[in-house]
């Protein structure tokens, strides 16, 4: 019997308690009324939902600070306290939760993006024990369900006061968060040695793309067929329907140079599709590049795209690949010399752009064919080892993963006492 069984066995053998979020504490908002001034060389650190949506422990960005006068009677984050993003494109990704497990060494002020939920009593759960709980299936299915909206979605703090989390003895909950902390721990061991092998091939690509008058440069629109993107929903088609079977790809599916469809990727139907193909007309060795928010993540398509297309702000180049091959041109556009030109194109307020006349302008070097297709071999076999998930380090980090989500949901299940 391991330890875990015999704590339960010991101390709460008949089940645990369950008790609604609204007799444990309180949710509090994020800052309001600030304005873009009072984000430039701010006198506090200031929490967005960035943090909060990718660390299920409270992990402070240095950069993120915002104005705060002595006078504001705001509330700052202590130990202990459950974030919460509010609002997101899809009720799947509202919620997300972040916990302070160490007392914060200065004031964090959360923005209204955001919102906390305090403890009456940190006596009957331990903070590391609600930074897993939080993330489990059951928890996340339950505060997606308290999501509404239509294009974007937002979380009901009145709805998730309604959430039931389980409450076992402080005991079981130290041993469970030593178990998965076990699980999480060598996950980031492993993340971190593939973020040293990624610092080493990103290296050797801008080395292997340094080019200089011993080649021909010419602008992009020298090179390729055409440059088009996709369609925006609001102005031609809606997201999701009853009827929607076919994919919608934005960013957020440009990952590693392919594209991931997941649960959360937006459908549209067949005329919808139909649009978007006439916009776009997608086709094996077209290189895409999104061109808006989050720039220059690159992918090349390697099948034809029978069930999806893309959304407006992803641009599709069609290369000649007379002059120039497919996979060279996206491994230039991730190259550092040329990355930093496209982006010092780049203009707009909160989030910024390259048009496609910018991209067209784009000047970029033209090594032979053979020289091209010799540096993609070379760069194709890093990419491999750095990102292909069946493989290697990416294949074991998956691996662990998963191990650790399916340990959580079932460390994390309990009988509820009568």
């Amino acid at each position: 019997m391991s330890k875990l069984e015999e704590l339960i066995t010991e101390l709460c053998p008949e089940g645990v308690t369950y008790k609604p979020l609204e007799a444990l504490g309180h949710f509090f908002g994020g800052l309001t009324g600030k304005s873009k001034d009072d984000f430039t060389n701010g006198n506090a650190t200031f929490i967005t939902y960035k943090n909060v949506y990718s660390n299920p422990a409270l992990n402070i960005a240095p950069n993120d600070t915002v104005k705060i006068a002595e006078r504001e009677n705001q509330r700052t984050l202590k130990y202990g306290d459950v974030i919460f993003t509010g609002s997101s494109e899809t009720p799947n990704e509202c919620g997300f939760s972040s916990v302070v497990t160490k007392k914060p060494e200065k004031p964090l002020y959360l923005n209204s993006f955001c919102f906390f939920f305090r403890f009456n009593n940190l006596s009957i759960i331990e903070p590391d024990f609600a930074k897993h709980l939080f993330r489990s299936s059951n928890l996340r299915y339950q505060i997606s369900k308290t999501a509404n909206g239509v294009t974007r979605f937002n979380v009901s703090k009145k709805l998730m006061a309604k959430i039931v989390i389980p409450l076992p003895p402080l005991p079981v909950q130290e041993e469970i968060v030593r178990i998965l902390d076990n699980f999480t721990e060598l996950t980031a061991e492993l993340t971190a040695e593939l973020t040293a092998r990624k610092k080493q091939y990103e290296y050797y690509r801008d080395e292997l793309l340094t080019f200089g008058d011993e080649v021909e440069w010419k602008t992009l629109e020298e090179l390729i067929i055409s440059l088009t993107t996709g369609l925006n929903p609001r102005q031609f088609f809606r997201l999701n329907t009853d009827d929607a079977l076919n994919y919608y790809v934005t960013i957020r599916e440009i990952q590693n140079n392919t594209i991931v469809f997941s649960d959360k990727t937006d459908r549209i139907n067949n005329v919808a599709l139909k649009l978007c193909n006439n916009r776009s007309n997608l086709e094996v060795g077209d290189v895409l590049f999104s061109g808006t928010g989050t720039i220059g993540e690159t992918a090349v398509l390697s099948a034809p795209p029978t069930n999806w297309n893309i959304k407006e702000g992803v641009y599709a180049i069609k290369p000649n690949q007379n002059k120039l091959l497919p996979r060279f041109l996206m491994h230039l556009l991730q190259s550092n010399d040329i990355r930093s030109n496209y982006l010092a194109k780049a203009a707009g307020g909160t989030v910024k752009s390259v048009s496609m006349k910018a991209m067209r302008k784009l000047k970029i070097p033209v090594p032979s064919i053979e020289e091209q297709q010799h540096i993609v071999d070379i760069l194709d076999r890093f990419d491999t080892l750095c990102n292909d998930i069946s493989t290697g380090l990416p294949a074991e980090i998956y691996a662990r993963k998963k191990q650790y989500e399916y340990y959580r949901d079932k460390l994390l299940t309990f009988k509820e006492l009568s």
